[in-house]
């Protein structure tokens, strides 16, 4: 049987809580697992309710977030404070159903570190307000990170400790964990899972959260791609202005030469002069990162590498 961590982050879900719990100890019959519940600086009574829940049942662990810091610094607090094995994220806000964790744990037993919810019938008759920009964000994000889920914002998610223990998080990276993972060299499979309607309360996302996990995918790429060698990313972009300020340079000579124009009526002078700027602070960017990555690894005795499997060590 696997020991098992339910991971809850948790923000003014006071009215949730009991038939949360109730359907969550309902699921874990026979499972040898804890409970640790995240509350998320909360302004309502979440933090009673669940004081209330933890003096009932010696599996429920409870931690108080001194304010609200986010879904992903409390998934993270959740993490570092858990013991399983196997570790399951859920919502706190009963849209997840407890009932589709023994189906992850399952997959889980076959093989796979991690097992990512699909929410596949969500956002019904609303296509054009929601589900179609859901799709395109989805689409982007698989495009980009190469991982294929079709729905990276479900929090309903398994994983095996050993693909995610070392994941650190900031921002708003818990929908980009699974990359994370897939990096670690996690072996990912994606599930329909149940979606409900949340019964109490009001949901805490919106269209305007859409532009937020866009960046957040450009600090992934750029994770991914140039974390062990940024002055390539810096450099390139250096090179290119260079490039614009030597084309520039050039035009504005050739209109001085023919008699066409002088230097003073074409902004080319200008932009040669700009681009030569942005081009030698970029380079100059990229060294300072290539010495922070340096520092980061050798100040730490870290390894810009994992291991699979040792043999006779």
């Amino acid at each position: 049987m696997l020991n098992l961590s339910v991971i809850l982050p948790i923000y003014n879900e006071a009215e949730s809580i009991p038939l949360l719990f109730n359907k969550i100890f309902e699921t874990l019959k026979g499972y040898q697992y804890e409970i640790i519940a995240v509350n998320d600086g909360s302004r309502d009574t979440t933090w009673a309710e669940l004081k209330k829940v933890a003096e009932t049942n010696k599996n429920t662990k409870i931690i108080n977030l001194k304010r609200n810091y986010g879904q992903t610094a409390a998934i993270n607090a959740g993490i570092q404070y858990s013991s399983g094995e196997v570790l399951v994220l859920l919502d706190s806000d009963l849209e997840n159903d407890p009932a589709d964790i023994p189906r992850l744990l399952s997959k889980i037993e076959e093989g796979y570190d991690v097992v990512s919810g699909w929410r596949k019938n969500r956002w019904q008759g609303q296509f054009l307000s929601r589900k179609l920009p859901s799709l395109i964000a989805n689409m982007i994000i698989s495009k980009i990170s190469g991982v294929y889920l079709h729905d990276y914002g479900c929090t309903l998610k398994a994983y095996r400790r050993e693909v995610i223990k070392d994941v650190k998080l900031y921002g708003q990276m818990h929908r980009f964990v699974p990359i994370f993972c897939k990096w670690q060299g996690g072996n990912i499979i994606e599930m329909p899972v149940n979606y409900q309607h949340r019964i109490y309360g009001k949901s805490n996302y919106g269209l305007f959260r859409i532009y937020k996990v866009m960046l957040d995918l450009v600090l992934i790429k750029f994770l991914d791609k140039y974390m062990h060698r940024p002055i390539h990313f810096f450099g390139g972009a250096g090179i290119l202005s260079f490039l614009v300020m030597f084309l520039s340079t050039a035009l504005a000579v050739y209109f001085k030469l023919t008699h066409q124009k002088d230097f003073v009526q074409t902004p080319l002078p200008t932009i040669a002069a700009m681009f030569f700027i942005i081009g030698v602070v970029m380079i100059l960017m990229g060294i300072l990162a290539e010495i922070q990555m340096r520092t980061y690894y050798e100040s730490q005795n870290k390894f810009p590498f994992t291991i699979k499997e040792k043999v006779n060590f």
